[in-house]
């Protein structure tokens, strides 16, 4: 047993972090900080405490070999930040909490419509914005983001996401009368809120009055080719990924939307390729912390993968496509070389230097930077893969199979 113990002990991966207050720009001294296993549920395994400096050590046999969450507790607000595998540092920025609702705004908020049979799915994505200055996380213990919901809706999930982290489902508060909310903490930057609700769908018809809580955004609603769809103010902006799309802007709070509803539709297919967008998994508020469930969105559409996800997942991300299609300063590359690679390897202004050719200084180093872009991708794509596990949106052989892939190509890059 000794040995044994000294066994696990040699292989345990050491965690070197630090909380850092980002509202005041300093480290963050005497706030609790939790070490979260995702595999087999959310399990915290070690808790400490952040020194004057803000530093605190882990020492456990899952750091760097499977993908966790760093918790950080600050007045009573979870901030969490994702733990990719082959990773030994972390910083947790943490916010000073406000009760201030002038703190958030809701610039879009996209509605998507899929006929099953007599139901009728529905998934919502409120876009919120937090742009406070200095900046703070907006939060409300009784719930500081409300949502009605149409006459006869049957809430079945919501989910919200902070700035870069994965959708965590959160514990509505009924407010009634159709009115729930969430208690999250809204960090700035740009957060997600995620609903899905089904409606009463007889004879394939239906109208649909959506309520408008945030005014001053705009409202995409979208559905498949085969249903006809009209609606108060509702222009058609065309099509993505297969679905039509119709656009109202400048909604006025407080003033209803109705939509009329006709027809049935089959889950699109879409050429896209598997890979997923970013996930996020931050701010776990509402309901038992340490039972919040982490639920994975894959990035796009993908026919392969409908029997497996399912409905709700696939009209989430058109959502989200959607909402990316704001316009961007910089390009991604083809190569897949992150943007910000691609911009650090240029001059100022984003212009290539003056030299006429690259010396091979420079050339390395961008290749460099490139590598580290493609691992920091493929570990988040590890990341990303074990919550799908862990939310039961992926098959056992096909994780087993994305997941050999995947590791592959990290060990190929690693080496090279």
């Amino acid at each position: 047993m000794a040995l044994l113990a000294l066994a696990q002990l040699a292989s345990a991966g050491t965690l070197h972090g630090t909380v850092n207050n980002a509202t005041t720009g300093k480290p963050a001294a005497s706030v609790e900080v939790v070490l979260i296993q995702l595999q087999g549920g959310m399990t915290p395994v070690a808790t400490t405490r952040s020194d004057a400096n803000g530093r605190f050590t882990f020492d456990n046999a899952g750091i760097g070999a499977q993908p966790m969450l760093v918790r950080a507790v600050y007045k009573g607000v979870n901030f969490h930040q994702p733990l990719p595998p082959g990773k030994d540092t972390v910083t947790v920025d943490v916010f000073e909490p406000t009760q201030d609702a002038k703190t958030i705004s809701v610039p879009s908020h996209v509605v998507i419509f899929q006929p099953s049979g007599s139901n009728l799915t529905v998934g919502e994505e409120y876009e919120v914005k937090n742009d406070a200055k200095p900046p703070q996380a907006y939060y409300k213990t009784d719930g500081n983001f409300v949502m009605t919901l149409p006459e006869k809706a049957n809430l079945k999930q919501i989910a919200a996401s902070g700035p870069s982290g994965m959708p965590v489902v959160q514990a509505p508060i009924d407010k009634g009368k159709n009115r729930y909310a969430i208690a999250f903490a809204f960090r700035p930057g740009e957060n997600e809120v995620r609903l899905s609700y089904e409606l009463p769908y007889p004879n394939n018809s239906t109208s649909v009055k959506l309520p408008t809580v945030f005014g001053g955004g705009r409202l995409l609603v979208v559905a498949p080719p085969g249903v006809q769809l009209t609606g108060d103010g509702l222009q058609m902006a065309g099509q993505e990924q297969g679905m039509n799309v119709y656009e109202r802007a400048l909604v006025t709070e407080g003033t209803p939307v109705t939509v009329l509803l006709n027809g049935t539709a089959t889950p699109p297919a879409a050429n896209a390729d598997a890979g997923g967008a970013p996930g996020r998994a931050e701010n776990v508020q509402g309901g038992d912390p340490n039972g919040a469930v982490i639920q994975a969105i894959p990035g796009r559409l993908d026919s392969l993968k409908w029997p497996l996800i399912g409905g709700f997942c696939i009209l989430f991300v058109l959502a989200a496509f959607l909402l990316a299609r704001k316009p961007v300063a910089i390009a991604v590359p083809a190569d897949g070389v992150s943007a910000a690679a691609e911009k650090s390897a240029l001059g100022a202004g984003g212009k290539p230097p003056s030299s006429a050719a690259p010396s091979n200084g420079d050339a390395l180093a961008a290749l460099d930077r490139a590598t580290a872009g493609s691992l920091d991708a493929l570990k988040d794509q590890l990341f990303r893969l074990e919550l799908r596990r862990q939310a039961g949106t992926i098959s056992e052989e096909e994780y087993t199979r994305e997941r050999g892939k995947a590791e592959q190509v990290l060990r190929d890059l690693v080496r090279g």
